[in-house]
């Protein structure tokens, strides 16, 4: 049992475990692939990470309540090595923390923090309160313990976040914290024969001597016998197959002919036969085989321990030594060979259109405007969406492969957010250059024009000219008859008349106008005025006109026509009078402009004559004043008298 001088080489690579006072105070606790430390030191969150980060590892996650119970176990072996304390609680720092700028998401389990190491988003959380909604400083979480009280299997470390400590300032109830390390795999803890002691040496600097499973890489140091007379022994964990981990020893440790069977079992793992010189081996149970490490046993079925994982499954080989692993349909084997990964079969565009992969199958779908044949059918159809009953549009559809589009009817344009509904253009508004001289009525997909008093609409429907001059009173229908054949027209009253004597006994006829009248929520949009043209015809004019309506051409034109036979109906005598006051007015304005104007010629040269007046020389006389005459000389003037 002997060790090379290679495992003597790599026992003093790694180092001796140092023993004594001076000791680093750790617990090792390990499962599955991965082993945890609990450390007493009252570190900043950044130092302890450094901790963890020089032997290999990070700051503990705790993504599972599972992982959450072998922390606990940690950390009561870690209280273990101390004296029993004071009630107080401690903290012992955790991997999860919230950088600078990066605020509180309450929706979320961790609460907007990420684990040291990396990784998803986890389910698990065990919030002692809820953190505080910071964003401008990072934030560390630790595990809250009462330091004073053995943990309990059913009261798990509650979490709490706080500030993560600045360098050479300890954080409030600060006491240590939780380091992990990851493995490939680990091997048995080895089992003695006889009397003796192991001692595990961990990749990660961890010595211990209760491992319930020793990562790969570690050392084992057995020391057989009595303290006097002890017997050392190294071995070192291995991965001897693929996630195969097991010891480069055999046969039973520290065998003892004194105790035989009755020490451990004699380190067999099932059962162990003494033979009569005091010596013994080990065996196993029917359907096992024993390893070569002659104390091992293992299923003569290489599928009993399901080797494979996921929806693989185990097939033993013919002399049952070996065995394969084999995927279902639509899954093929890994780079292990040991677990199933999905088939895209998508890549092999089996669809005609779109093809979706799903676990293990896929399935085809039609795009957007198309629909499948038939019931299970690959193929695709086009959609018609412009079939009756089945448009969206309000007035137009016309269908193209794989969509369609809406149009409108002339007069509307379209609207809506998808561009489905119609709406009317207000041609009267919209118009730049204004599709009639006068008067325009907007209507549902068109317009019509109009006139003003006095005069009518040209036959082209856009124009106005001056109404005729009829002698006698208007033939035909009263206008108020057709009223309701035009909608949103201006339709101008026919002049009536109603007899009156003249002081000769002759009778006369009175001209009455009406307004304009209009039928109701009709628009009304005036055009600027024009200057008239004589027509060519003595006494009538016309307005001269470039547009011509490009819509409900045949309606203006009836329309059109209807206005002008009204237009005609009219009296003469409104227009004169019309026109009488029109030319009054004028000329009462034209007086009023005269009047101020020389009213401002007489003010300007009034004021020009007082400016010369001011500014006249004064002669030297104008300082002086005449004496009245004296009486002597009025009397010597008069002494012939």
């Amino acid at each position: 049992m002997a060790t090379s001088a290679g495992l003597l080489l790599l026992l003093l690579l790694l180092g001796q475990p140092r023993v004594g006072a001076g000791a680093e105070r750790k617990a090792v606790v390990c499962a599955g692939t991965a082993c945890y430390t609990a450390h007493w030191d009252k570190l900043t969150a950044a130092e302890a990470q450094s901790h963890c980060s020089k032997n290999g590892g990070n700051l503990a996650t705790v993504k599972t309540e599972e992982e959450a119970r072998l922390i606990q176990r940690a950390l009561a072996q870690l209280l273990q090595l101390e004296a029993p304390l004071v009630t107080r609680m401690g903290k012992f720092w955790m991997g999860l923390q919230r950088e600078k700028g990066k605020c509180l998401d309450s929706t979320l389990p961790l609460r907007g923090f990420s684990w040291v190491g990396g990784g998803e988003n986890t389910s698990y959380a065990n919030w002692y309160k809820e953190p505080k909604n910071s964003c401008t400083f990072r934030r560390c979480v630790s595990l809250v313990l009462d330091l004073s009280l053995p943990p309990l299997a059913s009261h798990l470390p509650k979490w709490a976040e706080g500030p993560c400590g600045n360098p050479g300032f300890s954080v409030n109830n600060i006491e240590g914290f939780v380091c992990k390390f990851s493995f490939k795999g680990m091997c048995r803890p080895l089992a003695l024969g006889g009397p003796g002691q192991v001692n595990y040496t961990t990749p990660f600097q961890a010595t211990s001597s209760s491992l319930e499973a020793v990562p790969f890489a570690s050392m084992a140091n057995v020391a057989c016998g009595d303290r006097n007379e002890s017997e050392w022994h190294y071995f070192l964990c291995k991965e001897k197959a693929p996630d195969v981990f097991d010891w480069d020893s055999s046969g039973p440790l520290c065998v003892n002919p004194k105790y035989g069977c009755d020490f451990n079992n004699g380190g067999c793992q099932q059962d162990c036969f003494e033979g009569g010189d005091g010596s013994f081996r080990c065996g196993c149970r029917p359907g096992f085989r024993l390893l070569d490490d002659l104390v091992t046993c293992a299923s003569r079925n290489p599928c009993s321990s399901s080797p494979c994982r996921g929806v693989a499954t185990c097939v033993p080989e013919t002399l049952g030594k070996s065995y394969l692993c084999r995927c279902p349909q639509g899954y093929q084997l890994d780079s292990t060979q040991r677990d199933c990964v999905d088939v895209d079969e998508c890549q092999d565009s089996p669809c005609a259109q779109e093809c979706v992969n799903t676990p293990g199958g896929f399935h085809c779908q039609c795009w957007v405007g198309y629909e499948p044949r038939g019931p299970g059918e690959e193929t695709c159809r086009d959609v018609d969406e412009c079939a009756p009953g089945r448009s969206p549009c309000a007035q137009d559809c016309t269908n193209t492969d794989g969509s369609f589009y809406c149009s409108c009817k002339e007069g509307f344009v379209l609207a809506g957010e998808d561009d489905t509904q119609c709406q009317d253009v207000d041609e009267c508004e919209d118009s730049e250059g204004h599709l009639c001289d006068s008067l325009c009525f907007n209507m549902q997909g068109s317009f019509r024009c109009g006139c003003l008093p006095g005069w009518e609409l040209a036959p082209n429907g856009v124009s106005c000219i001056m109404g005729t001059t009829t002698l006698g009173p208007p033939a035909g229908p009263h206008q108020g008859d057709d009223m309701g054949e035009r909608q949103g027209n201006l339709v101008p009253s026919a002049s009536t008349s109603s007899p009156t004597r003249d002081p000769k006994g002759t009778s006369k006829v009175a001209p009455t106008v009406r307004g304009p009248s209009l039928l109701p929520n009709a628009p009304i949009t005036p055009t600027p005025p024009k200057t008239m043209v004589p027509s060519g015809l003595p006494g009538v004019w016309m307005e001269p006109s470039t547009h011509h309506p490009t819509a409900s051409t045949g309606h203006r034109e009836s329309t059109g026509g209807d206005f002008a036979a009204k237009q005609n109906d009219d009296g003469t005598d409104g227009q004169k009078l019309l026109l009488f006051y029109i030319l009054g007015t004028v000329v009462a304005i034209l007086l009023l402009l005269a009047l101020a104007l020389g009213l401002l010629v007489y003010r300007k040269r009034r004021a020009k004559r007082e400016e010369k007046k001011e500014k006249k020389p004064q002669s030297a006389t104008d300082s002086y004043s005449w004496a009245p005459e004296r009486a002597e000389s009025r009397a010597t003037e008069n002494q012939y008298r």
